[in-house]
């Protein structure tokens, strides 16, 4: 089966929002013991590798230009290390081991979906055999359908094994109704996050080119731009920027585009 796209920064982002301490508690343990004795402490930070690449582990940034030098170093984890003690992660009840054992397996099926078809299931499974709270169970779930991405068929497969457990087990925590909003919610989601950075994208380079251009864009040009939220605007404003004689007309043109 071809490989089918699956995704991982949006999951990752929100699951380390909604479970951050349990994050460092899992990921650096020894960190964790130190922040949690209080406030007052230094501000630090954290690298989580996600890659395939067993032998790239950056520890370390460095930056030296012109007598100006930096040397940043960080800790990490690699979550690909995690895959030999498999065990401690089925056994774990800390709700980051649930994203690290789908980011793994995720991985590790993007050519045979059939395959992670089963591991969704066995790891949704175990929300419920691991005890977790009706609150935990519908989010962790969230989190790993957005991450284990299927197609249509899979996906409704999946569902029905799901309904068909719940009935056995009498354990009717998430209807059909329930996890085809939870991906009806996903799927906007994505669509905004596509939306959100077309945006960032378009401004940044409409600023770009005035700012070769002009050296200087005034204040509330910059501010205008930054405001726009049509991306269609933005091109047409990106194409008249690289043209356009002087800021007095693009700043015309500006005006004229929101009226």
């Amino acid at each position: 089966m071809t490989d089918f796209p699956a995704e991982y920064d949006s999951p990752w982002k929100e699951g380390l929002e909604k479970y951050f301490e349990q994050f460092v508690e899992y990921c650096f343990p020894s960190i964790y013991a130190k922040i949690n004795d209080g406030f007052g402490q230094p501000v630090i930070s954290l690298v989580v590798l996600g890659d395939e690449g067993e032998n790239w582990r950056p520890s370390f940034y460095e930056y030296n230009f012109e007598g100006f030098q930096i040397h940043f170093k960080f800790p990490i984890v690699k979550l690909l290390d995690y895959e030999e003690n498999w065990d401690a992660l089925e056994q774990s009840t800390n709700p980051f081991a649930v994203m690290i054992m789908a980011h793994l397996k995720t991985k590790s099926t993007k050519d045979d979906l059939e395959q992670r078809r089963q591991w969704k299931w066995t790891i949704v499974r175990r929300l419920y055999e691991r005890g977790y709270n009706r609150e935990d169970i519908l989010e962790l779930f969230r989190l790993i359908d957005w991450m284990m991405t299927l197609p249509e068929e899979l996906q409704t497969a999946f569902e029905q094994q799901l309904e068909r457990y719940q009935e056995e087990n009498k354990m009717p925590l998430l209807s059909q109704i329930e996890t085809r909003a939870m991906q009806r919610g996903t799927e906007l989601g994505v669509q905004q996050g596509v939306q959100q950075e077309a945006l960032r994208s378009g401004r940044k380079s409409v600023l770009r080119v005035l700012e070769v251009r002009f050296q200087e864009v005034p204040e509330a040009i910059a501010d205008t731009i930054n405001s726009i939220e049509d991306v269609d605007f933005l091109d047409r404003l990106l194409t008249q920027a690289v043209v356009i004689p002087s800021l007095e007309e693009f700043e015309k043109l500006l005006k004229s585009g929101q009226n």
